[in-house]
């Protein structure tokens, strides 16, 4: 498990400005949701695995104290660099891991997981999560369903280039050296399962923005999968990246299309 641990930390290095810059920024609707079922504002929300902190960001202006838990030390400062920008004392970001999270018992009104309980072993981390949690609670882990809907043509072609990226992972890195990843439409069962939580529910919900082919295309390259193999410099990547550029201009054609990002939100209440 200590591998699994360190591949899946290590899989994010090396590419935390171009997923910082691509990936969508989180909907409100998570704030809008929590807030209603929690009935007031936070005062102290945990987003654990939050990445570059685009997760985390989103709950500045409504709660007292926000901690972005990362174990990821370029994602982590990337975090940093923008709260730095930004110059908001109520956030911060500290190097954690969900199963140790560095927070003392029943300190959090909300715990988010923003397309990171998947890398999570989840009965212990749910159990830590519960540990920081004060009773009445939110725990939420939500995804976004990749890619974009927005075009028959340029989403075939991220199916195809994902597809070419997890084949050359599996044909080219040994085992012990591959990720782990515990599926996502589990996650709802897997709080069910744990008996830590009073109330669950699964939520859905999307969010409509224009796109352009490079962000698109952006998207593409900010997965875990294409860039590990860009970071091996793997062959298979030659051709399937390119023509998984081509596709995606093509079907553009030079201008913004309207596209549907859709989320599935699982909750508990402690």
């Amino acid at each position: 498990m200590a591998d699994i641990v360190e591949n899946n930390i290590h899989r994010f290095s090396g590419y935390a400005q171009l997923y910082h810059g691509y990936r969508p920024e989180v909907p409100e609707s998570v704030i809008d949701i929590l807030i209603a079922y929690l009935g007031r504002r936070p005062d102290v929300v945990v987003d654990l695995g939050c990445g570059t902190g685009l997760s985390s960001f989103l709950w500045g202006p409504v709660a007292g104290r926000v901690v972005g838990v990362e174990p990821n030390d370029d994602m982590r400062h990337q975090a940093m660099e923008e709260n730095s920008r930004r110059g908001l004392r109520q956030m911060e970001f500290v190097n954690g891991l969900s199963t140790a999270i560095p927070l003392e018992d029943g300190v959090a009104d909300v715990v988010t997981c923003s397309q990171s309980f998947h890398w999570m072993n989840p009965q212990p981390t749910l159990a830590e999560i519960h540990r920081i949690l004060k009773p009445g609670g939110f725990f939420a882990a939500y995804d976004c369903d990749w890619p974009p809907s927005c075009s028959v043509m340029a989403e075939q072609a991220y199916d195809t280039l994902i597809e070419a990226a997890e084949g050359s992972i599996q044909k080219n890195i040994p085992a012990e050296q591959q990720v782990h990843k515990w599926p996502k439409h589990e996650h709802l069962q897997q709080i069910v399962q744990s008996g830590l939580f009073t109330f669950t529910k699964e939520v859905v919900f999307h969010v409509e923005r224009q796109l352009t082919a490079q962000e698109f295309i952006g998207i593409g390259l900010s997965q875990g999968s294409v860039q590990t193999v860009l970071k091996h410099q793997l062959p298979d990547m030659v051709a399937a990246l390119p023509a998984f550029e081509q596709t995606v201009y093509a079907a553009f054609a030079e201008q913004t299309r309207r596209a549907w990002l859709c989320y599935r939100m699982r909750i508990g209440m402690k």
